[in-house]
């Protein structure tokens, strides 16, 4: 029959969920402790605990050498001859165990330091108890009581263990009360100084797909299947699934008649929306799908192994598309594991004409300045600063130019001048363009020169007036004789380069 003491060890374990034999040895280790403290010893001692009469034997232990000679240590070993005056039985490399007397002698110090040892032994055990049970339970759904509250955090009893729910792991929308009990997922096991620490959550993806598994039957037997979730805990979650059955729709299965499922999964969420979408193997339809409620216009995929795509949506969507802080694009980003890049109608014709106003008339390198006045020198260093267009440079003012290291109000100067150059023989340019217009207008005809004087007297000398004449005849006799006047105005120029009237 076991005595008091092991009954009382046995208990104990029990309760703290350990080996009683872990506990038999801490007791065994205290009371070597306290034997080396009252014996002021070296000695290697050891101690046992004896079932069946509660008593606990403590004893020095030495090592058995042949001669005196082999013994380096007196403490530690001891020969054959005076090991066998001890005790007869023992043998050459054996031990010889020297009896120490512990009862009524300990006195009460050593009591209290057996017990800090026992108590220590224990809390260690319980600890590696404690994390052995829980660390391959992470990410399981728990039950767990609210105990107390410290500060921020949330303690819960989750049955052998306390676990402690970090601020970062609540929802914004959930408060507790003591004694509450709710449903968390062990997000973390940690070993700590003080023991292991478990960390549950109520923020993780994983009890909303839990809270569906109970909800919905249709995904607990496999029919219906989870495929991503995207959570932002007290805010929105996006749910992607897909069935296994073209008979079930997957969303419908979800929301249940009425709205039933899903609202039951909202309450326990303390109010949290949730978005349930189908899912595709195509992005473009995924990307579609998770974007909702926004109508999406097109998307692209701009790099398929960086999973990079650029949405298009119409002006007035594209606050519905982005969300409230971005939360709605993040939140699809994060359930389609791609990066999304959202634009508007307009924003995306603005960034095509930029982009083919870039292709079609690029801007003209500063060096060109150079044949304008502009020293080799201040291009390079112009062009270090990032000003490589002329066109950058003629927008830029004096005091943006004076900010660059190295410009000075004279250079500003030589700067605006040969700028000026440069656009200037556009502006010249211009001139003889217009002069040669004015000059062909005049061969079409659309400048009429004056009849010479002579043909005029001559009409009126024969009494005819010019005038008189019909339109027909008139536009005749002037082109006739403007014939005969650009005939007699044609010149030539002589050795001298006078010129002479043929």
């Amino acid at each position: 029959m076991a005595s008091e003491l092991y009954n009382t060890i046995d208990a104990l374990s029990r309760e703290k969920g350990i080996d009683p034999q872990i506990v038999v040895s801490a007791v065994e280790d205290a009371i070597v402790v306290a034997t080396r403290k009252y014996y002021k010893t070296q000695e290697n001692l050891r101690a046992e605990l004896d079932k069946e009469t509660g008593k606990i034997r403590a004893f020095a232990v030495k090592t058995i050498v042949e001669t005196p000679e082999q013994v380096e240590d007196p403490i530690l070993q001891v020969t054959l001859d005076d090991a066998r005056k001890i005790n007869p039985n023992v043998e050459l490399g054996g031990e010889l165990q020297i009896n120490k007397q512990t009862e009524g002698i300990l006195g009460r110090i050593a009591a209290q330091l057996a017990k800090q040892v026992i108590f220590q032994k224990v809390r260690e055990a319980e600890r590696d108890t404690v994390y052995n049970e829980y660390i391959g339970r992470v990410g399981e759904i728990v039950n767990a009581t609210v105990k107390r509250i410290e500060g921020p955090d949330v303690i819960f009893d989750i049955g052998k263990a306390e676990a402690r729910m970090p601020r970062k792991e609540q929802s914004r929308l959930e408060s507790f009360a003591m004694g509450e009990r709710v449903r968390a997922v062990i997000a973390r096991v940690e070993r700590a100084s003080k023991g292991p620490a478990v960390v549950v959550s109520r923020a993780a993806p994983e009890l909303v797909q839990h809270l569906f598994q109970t909800e919905v039957p249709e995904i607990y037997d496999g029919t219906v299947v989870i495929r991503a979730i995207a959570r932002e805990a007290g805010e929105r979650t996006k749910i992607a699934v897909m069935s296994k059955d073209k008979d079930v729709d997957a969303v419908g299965a979800c929301v249940g008649m009425k709205g039933m499922r899903v609202q039951s999964i909202i309450r326990e969420l303390r109010g949290e929306k949730i978005d349930i979408i189908e899912y595709s193997e195509d992005p473009v339809v995924f990307a579609t799908h998770s974007l909702s409620p926004a109508k999406i216009s097109r998307v692209s995929i701009v790099d398929p192994l960086g999973k990079h795509m650029e949405v298009i949506v119409d002006d007035s969507q594209l606050s519905l598309a982005i969300g409230k802080k971005g939360q709605n694009v993040r939140l699809a980003a994060k359930l389609l594991g791609w990066r999304i890049d959202i634009k508007s109608e307009e924003e995306k014709r603005q960034e095509v004409e930029s982009a083919m106003a870039a292709l079609v008339a690029p801007g003209a390198p500063v060096s060109v300045l150079i044949d304008y006045g502009l020293g080799e020198k201040l291009a390079e260093k112009l062009v270090e600063s990032g000003v490589v267009t002329v066109e950058k440079l003629g927008s830029m003012t004096p005091e943006d130019l004076e900010a660059i290291q190295g410009i000075g109000p004279k250079m500003v100067e030589k700067i605006q001048q040969a700028v000026n150059a440069y656009y200037g023989q556009f502006e010249a340019g211009a001139e003889p363009d217009t002069a040669a217009g004015l000059e062909l207008g005049a061969e079409a005809g659309s400048i009429e020169e004056p009849a010479p004087e002579g043909a005029v007297e001559a009409r009126e000398a024969e009494g005819e007036s010019v005038e008189s004449l019909d339109p027909v005849a008139a536009e005749g006799v002037a082109g006739s004789d403007t014939m005969e006047h650009s005939h007699s105005s044609a010149q030539s120029p002589d050795e001298k380069g006078e010129v002479h009237e043929s």
